[in-house]
């Protein structure tokens, strides 16, 4: 099977650096991307103008994590500070500097839960650290989930049911975290390099890992009817030719996205574990994010940034 994904839209006003995160939401069809110019913007889809945007951070942003309903965006910068967006008001409703708390990290990469309540995030350690994502006491530590690794955390991120996290970390390993007891559930060691990107399938059984080993691999993170954890890594998804930066799993479980230093992203078969689609960019692809809209279809439209800071929005052919 192939499928075609031709390019339909280019952003207005491009950032003026790397666009380093993108999300395209579940609410008015919106897209938020993240830049290493220290910007965050809210984009129409259909016109590709900015709908809102807010005053640049001193230092490039680095994660983003937008709520299920859309409703907010979670975003961190190179520095550590952490901010939580209303996107409905428009306003800052959240700030926690975590670079100034005694004891405490520079967040790297941050994931709000799904249930609301607290985000995940990791840096320097290679630990997960819980704060409460409530305006009222945001930032706030809740709970800490050591790896027992010590290697700097690159990415973390919820699974869509909210019951548990997934960590990567620089030397390729990958954590899962049960956030109800705390406890450290399953170790993956599929890469030789570092994470770059995590992705959870719709239904928190399947997470896609992508490194800098050029390699995506999917995991199998079901847990057995006696409660241990599944046998991990069920494919290797090969065909980049350097490292690959991003990933995205489609609504509805069938395919994902990659986007990689090679300059192209490939649409992925998960079923058929293959690709079906190769779309060339311009320049390294460091975002990637399927359309979460139930007025379409799961997985017709996708959009992509990267190292030219122009956001992209592609669609399948045939599809309106």
């Amino acid at each position: 099977m192939s499928l075609a994904y031709l390019h339909a839209l280019n952003c207005a006003e491009p950032h003026g650096d790397a666009v380093w995160g993108i999300s395209w939401t579940a609410r008015d069809n919106a897209v938020v991307s993240i830049s290493a110019d220290g910007i965050i913007k809210r984009w129409n889809s259909t016109s590709g103008q900015i709908m809102h945007t807010l005053p640049a951070h001193t230092l490039g942003l680095v994660s983003l994590s937008v709520s299920p309903d859309g409703r907010h965006a979670l975003y961190n910068s190179v520095d550590g500070t952490t901010f939580l967006w209303d996107l409905e008001g428009g306003s800052i409703i959240g700030k926690h500097e975590s670079f100034t708390r005694p004891g405490a990290e520079p967040s790297w990469s941050v994931s709000l839960n799904p249930k609301g309540g607290t985000y995940a995030a990791t840096g320097g350690s290679g630990n997960v650290t819980i704060h409460s994502a409530e305006p009222d006491s945001f930032g706030e530590q809740r709970a800490i989930l050591q790896s027992g690794r010590g290697k700097f955390g690159m990415r973390c991120s919820h699974s869509p049911d909210g019951s548990r996290v997934a960590l990567s970390v620089e030397s390729g390993q990958i954590f899962i975290f049960d956030l109800a007891s705390s406890a450290l559930t399953s170790t993956y060691t599929s890469h030789a390099m570092a994470v770059r990107s995590l992705s959870w399938s719709p239904d928190s059984q399947l997470l896609l890992s992508a490194s800098e080993d050029k390699r995506l691999i999917l995991h199998d993170v079901r847990s057995t009817s006696s409660g241990r954890p599944s046998s991990g890594a069920v494919a290797s998804l090969t065909g980049h030719s350097s490292w690959v930066l991003s990933s995205d799993i489609s609504p509805d479980g069938r395919l994902a996205l990659s986007g990689s230093a090679d300059k192209t992203i490939k649409i992925w078969d998960l079923a058929a574990r293959a690709a079906v689609s190769t779309v060339a960019d311009t320049g390294e692809v460091w975002a990637v994010s399927w359309q979460h809209s139930s007025a379409a279809a799961s997985s017709s439209a996708f959009v992509s940034g990267g190292e030219d800071g122009i956001v992209r929005w592609w669609k399948a052919g045939g599809s309106s």
